[in-house]
C-alpha cells in the first residue's frame, strides 16, 4: 500500500485536494503528523509487514483469532492491578493475569458514553461521524446505519467467522442489529441495563430507580398512561440473514431483576458455545463478547467481596467468569494464535458512586463527561509471541484505533472503505514493536455533538466558549494534574493558538467528509415474534412520528 507523506502531500489534504484512491482517509491532524513521520512510518511498515508474514506462516498461513471483550462503565485503575484490588476491596485475579500476559495501554482513549465507545470501535470514526452522540433507553426508532462499514464486515471479506454474545446498544432498528451489521450470529439485549435492572422493582426497592414502578407510587392522578415506557424487548438471537426472535420472555411477563441474572448467566454459556464452535470450523474468526455486568443496581443476598458494592461485587463475579472464557481458549489450543482484547468502555457511573462500590480513584469525572474519568479506561491485549509479556505503553491510544490495528493484523485493510473519514490509526508498530510506537499524540473529546476538549501529548485543552479567544481556555498538564482541577495561564498562553490550529484541522476534515445521517426506521421490524404489549408500545410510538 502506497503512503502519502511529506509536506506537499498533508498541506494539498487539508486544502480540499483528493486523496489517492488507495489511501485510507483521515483526519486533518494525523495528516499533520505525517507530513512530519510518514518517511519513518513507511519504514516501519516494511518491517511490520514482514514480522506479520512470520507471525501467519508459523501459524499454517491463518491470521489470529481476535476476541474482544468490553466491559461496561470501569474507570481507569479499577481492573488488572493487585495493588488497586487491595484499595478498592475486590479480587481479579484472571484480569490482573491477563495484564501479566500482554500489553497494558496506560492512554487509551474511549467516548464518554457506552453507545459512542462501541459505535467507535466498530466503524473506526468517532461516533458524530455516524450520527451517533448519545445513550438511548427506551424507544427510538434510531441505530448505527446500514451505510456504516463494521470491523466484522471487514473481517468477513477476508475469510474469519463471526459471532457476537452480550450488550449491544446500537439502536432499535433492524439495519442496526448485529446480525445485519457483519456478525454470523448474535445473542443481545435490544437495550441496555437502565432497562434491565434497573427499571424493575427491585431495584426501586434498592432505593435505585425513582418513580418508575408502578409499586413505589400511587400515581392517582396521572392522565397520560403512556408516559412511562412499557413492553419493551428485552434479549433476542438471530443468525445473519434471518429475523431475531425475543427469547426467555412470555406475553404478559414482568421483567425482574432475578430475570436479569439468568440473562447473564446465560451470555456467558453462549460466549462459550460460541467459542467452541467457532474453533471447530477451521477459520479464523473474531468473536465479541460485551457482558452486562458489572451494571447492576441491586445488592446481591451474600456479597462476594470485601467491597460488597452492587457494581464492585459484580465486577469480581465477572472476573471468574473471564477467567473461565480464558481458560476454554487455552483448553481448546487456540491460545497461541489469539489477540485477545479487554477494556472498558468509558468511566464509572459516577452517579451511584459510593454504593456501587466504585469510585473515580486518579482521574476526575466518569460516564457521560469528557473529563479524563469519563474517557480513560484499563485496556489490556494478549498475543503471545507478538506482543511482550508484562509489558506496558504510555502512548496515546483511541479505542478507534482497534478497527483499523485488528483490520491490517488480519490481512483485510484493503476492505476499509476510502469514501469516508476514519479515524482510527493503525497502531499495528505499537503492539508490535512496543511502548514509544504510538501513531497518534492527539484525542479530539466529544460530549454528545458537541466537541469538548482536545488532548495532545500531556496536554489538553477545555474547549472556550464561542467567542472566546484560545489564551481565555482551560489548559492542564495531565501529567501534573491528572483530576484537571488548576489550569494554569502559563499553558495556555503558549498553547492557546495550537490547540485552536488543531480544532481547524478537524473542521477542515469534517467540511470535506461530512457526518452521514443516523439510520431511522421503526423500532422493533425484524422480530418474529413481538409480544402484544410490544407491539402496542409501537403502535403508540409511531402514532406521534
Amino acid at each position: 500500500m502506497k503512503k502519502l507523506f511529506g509536506l506537499a502531500a498533508a498541506l494539498s489534504f487539508l486544502i480540499g485536494e483528493s486523496v489517492a484512491q488507495d489511501q485510507i482517509v483521515h483526519d486533518g491532524e494525523f495528516a499533520f503528523l505525517l507530513a512530519q513521520k510518514g518517511e519513518a512510518w513507511a519504514q516501519q511498515d516494511g518491517r511490520l509487514d514482514a514480522r506479520l508474514a512470520e507471525l501467519k506462516d508459523a501459524n499454517g498461513g491463518k491470521p489470529p483469532n481476535i476476541l474482544y471483550i468490553l466491559i461496561d462503565d470501569v474507570s481507569f485503575g479499577q481492573m488488572g492491578s493487585r495493588k488497586m484490588n487491595y484499595v478498592m476491596g475486590i479480587d481479579t485475579p484472571n484480569i490482573n493475569q491477563l495484564a501479566a500476559d500482554g500489553l497494558s495501554l496506560m492512554r487509551m482513549y474511549t467516548e464518554p458514553s457506552c453507545t459512542p465507545t462501541r459505535t467507535a470501535f466498530l466503524t473506526g470514526r468517532h461516533p458524530i461521524r455516524a450520527g451517533v452522540e448519545e445513550v438511548k433507553v427506551a424507544l427510538v426508532g434510531e441505530g448505527l446505519s446500514k451505510d456504516e462499514v463494521t470491523l466484522p464486515e471487514v473481517l468477513k471479506q477476508e475469510g474469519y467467522n463471526t459471532a457476537h454474545v452480550g450488550k449491544w446498544h446500537q439502536g432499535d432498528i433492524e439495519e442496526a442489529y448485529p446480525h445485519n451489521q457483519g456478525f454470523d450470529w448474535a445473542a443481545f439485549p435490544l437495550h441496555q441495563q437502565v432497562q434491565l435492572s434497573l427499571m424493575t422493582r427491585e431495584a426501586m426497592q434498592a432505593n435505585n430507580m425513582l418513580g418508575y414502578h408502578a409499586s413505589g407510587q400511587s400515581s392517582s392522578f396521572a392522565i397520560d398512561q403512556r408516559f412511562k415506557p412499557y413492553g419493551l424487548v428485552t434479549g433476542v438471537e438471530a443468525t445473519a440473514g434471518g429475523p431475531a426472535r425475543e427469547v426467555d420472555m412470555a406475553p404478559g411477563e414482568e421483567w425482574t431483576q432475578a430475570k436479569y441474572e439468568e440473562m447473564n448467566e446465560r451470555y456467558q454459556r453462549q460466549i462459550l458455545e460460541q467459542l467452541e464452535r467457532l474453533a471447530g470450523e477451521g477459520q479464523p474468526f473474531f468473536l465479541q463478547y460485551w457482558p452486562l455486568y458489572p451494571l447492576n443496581f441491586v445488592y446481591p443476598d451474600e456479597a462476594l467481596s470485601r467491597n460488597g458494592g452492587f457494581h464492585a461485587d459484580k465486577l469480581q463475579l465477572l472476573d471468574g467468569w473471564i477467567g473461565e472464557l480464558l481458560a476454554k481458549v487455552d483448553a481448546l489450543g487456540l491460545r497461541d494464535n489469539t489477540i485477545v482484547v479487554l477494556m472498558a468502555d468509558n468511566g464509572l457511573m459516577y452517579h451511584y458512586e459510593g454504593t456501587s462500590g466504585l469510585n473515580q480513584l486518579i482521574y476526575r469525572g466518569g460516564k457521560t463527561q469528557h473529563l479524563e474519568g469519563g474517557v480513560r479506561t484499563d485496556a489490556f491485549i494478549r498475543w503471545p509471541g507478538a506482543i511482550e509479556a508484562g509489558s506496558a505503553a504510555g502512548d496515546i491510544v483511541h479505542v478507534s484505533d482497534l478497527f483499523t490495528t485488528l483490520a491490517r493484523i488480519a490481512g483485510a485493510t484493503a476492505h476499509i472503505p476510502r469514501d469516508r473519514v476514519i479515524d482510527g490509526v493503525d497502531q499495528t508498530a505499537l503492539l508490535l514493536e512496543g511502548e514509544g510506537n504510538s501513531r497518534r499524540d492527539y484525542v479530539y473529546v466529544y460530549e454528545g455533538p458537541v466537541l469538548r476538549s482536545v488532548v495532545k501529548q500531556e496536554f489538553k485543552m477545555h474547549l472556550p466558549a464561542p467567542g472566546q479567544p484560545g489564551a481565555a481556555a482551560n489548559v492542564f498538564n495531565i501529567y501534573r494534574d491528572p483530576r484537571e482541577e488548576f489550569p494554569l495561564v502559563g499553558y495556555s498562553l503558549w498553547s492557546g493558538a495550537s490547540f485552536q490550529d488543531m480544532v481547524k484541522r478537524h473542521q477542515k476534515t469534517i467540511a470535506k467528509y461530512p457526518h452521514l445521517p443516523l439510520g431511522k426506521n421503526t423500532p422493533y421490524e425484524g422480530i418474529e415474534n413481538l409480544r402484544p404489549e410490544t407491539e402496542l408500545t409501537r403502535d403508540v410510538f409511531k402514532s406521534w412520528q
